[in-house]
């Protein structure tokens, strides 16, 4: 006798994946070697697609559900797996760990920015890799050509990438997108020291902020014309160019002149 049908929750967002191979697949992209991550926590273990791929590439493997009905039997398919434990509640609510460890996990869409969030604030992450809405994924990792606030702001200390994509009819239900597979790192040496970033983060808000109707705009309101002029010829860009169009690289010598 099988186990009994539990259905998916709209409140909770959920699309649980299916497909054997795509979860074997992330599994390899979110622990690329074997045995070398110590702790890693699951976002939303739901029936335990990717529990079973990710436990038997990690020391300790701490599955969060926060649905109450699928905990029973998370718990009883992984009874016997010493390594694994099963976490009933909201991951979001957890304090993350003080020593080093990694998140991976089948986000749901309507939650995913709480979990990135959550993530880049938790000071021993090494690494995240999550299951997104594609368009998501791709906008985080200037896949489109271009980049958001989030990231550019964050760069410093965290790497994005675009590791791969999952269809849709992986998942059940199916959702109405696709899913991407987005990695998030913890850089070992950060590209600016701790004293530089507050006033790194002001300088890319106020890009940001589209006062003035371009970058070039914004940033005068705070730095003289000319300093910024000088900005902009070291990072080879226009004057005209849109704030989304500028990539992190380029910012980071916008950084360096307008704030030396």
């Amino acid at each position: 006798m099988g186990r009994p049908l539990i259905p998916s929750s709209r409140a909770l967002s959920q699309n649980f994946l299916a497909d054997r191979a795509a979860a074997e697949r992330f599994a390899r992209l979110a622990v690329p070697r074997a045995g070398t991550v110590p702790l890693l926590l699951e976002v939303g273990a739901g029936k335990g697609a990717l529990t079973a791929p990710l436990a038997r590439r990690c020391g300790e493997l701490r599955a969060y559900e926060i649905d109450a009905r699928l905990v029973p039997g998370l718990r009883a398919r992984f009874s016997g797996s010493p390594g694994v434990h099963v976490v009933a509640g909201d991951f979001l609510a957890v304090r993350p760990p003080r020593t080093d460890f990694s998140v991976a996990g089948n986000v749901p869409f309507s939650r995913t920015a709480e979990v990135v969030d959550w993530c880049l604030r938790a000071p021993a992450l090494t690494d995240a890799t999550l299951l997104t809405q594609l368009e998501y994924a791709r906008r985080r990792t200037g896949d489109y050509g271009s980049w958001t606030l989030l990231t550019v702001r964050s760069w410093p200390r965290h790497s994005w990438r675009l590791l791969g994509r999952i269809g849709r009819r992986s998942f059940r239900p199916v959702p109405r997108v696709d899913a991407g597979v987005l990695r998030i790192e913890r850089r070992v040496a950060p590209l600016l020291d701790a004293g530089a970033l507050p006033g790194w983060r002001s300088l890319v808000e106020l890009g940001f902020s589209g006062v003035g109707g371009s970058l070039h705009a914004s940033l005068r309101r705070t730095h003289p014309r000319r300093r910024v002029d000088a900005a902009f010829r070291a990072a080879g860009l226009d004057r005209g160019v849109l704030v989304g169009e500028v990539d992190p690289a380029r910012w980071l010598r916008l950084h360096e002149v307008l704030l030396p």
